[in-house]
């Protein structure tokens, strides 16, 4: 990790920051789903009191520039979700250590699956994911899938996968 990110777990205080970055992205790519914008509106309640993770990257000068969540979806399977970098923050690698960051956390929860649902529109995350061991799942498709209009990939983690 570069010495000028630094991971922040959640706080009442971040969560504008949470609500913000994931907006935007969605926005400049799709449109705000209902279930979107309930979770934005509420990470603690949607996120947090149930079971979930929400953690930050915090860039020297800039403030807070990327978000991810963890949500609780089972007795131990957790949806990585609401994963956002700022425009600003773009080629940081800001992306890349919250995602290690949130997959680290994901293990000592025992995570089982952690998965994620995307769009095949967001091919630099996907890339992302692929390199940090996800791997695209018909099952998490089928089992998940339909929480949102906009996805068609569906991923799963695999730690084997890393080189």
């Amino acid at each position: 990790m570069s010495d000028v990110l630094a991971i922040r777990e959640f706080s009442d205080e971040l969560a504008v920051h949470f609500r913000d970055i994931n907006a935007e992205w969605i926005n400049a790519m799709f449109r705000l789903e209902e279930t979107d914008r309930d979770v934005l509106e509420n990470p603690r309640a949607r996120i947090i009191d149930a079971g979930g993770v929400i953690l930050f990257v915090e860039a020297g000068g800039l403030g807070i520039v990327g978000a991810c969540a963890l949500q609780k979806t089972g007795a131990t399977s957790y949806e990585l979700t609401k994963m956002g970098v700022r425009e600003s923050a773009r080629g940081m690698k800001v992306g890349e250590c919250l995602l290690a960051a949130i997959i680290e956390r994901a293990s000592s929860l025992g995570a089982e699956p952690l998965y994620l649902l995307t769009n095949a529109r967001c091919a630099a995350a996907i890339h992302l994911y692929e390199k940090l061991g996800f791997r695209h799942d018909a099952e998490i498709m089928a089992r998940y899938g339909a929480r949102y209009e906009r996805c068609d990939v569906a991923m799963r983690y695999h730690a084997e996968a890393l080189p």
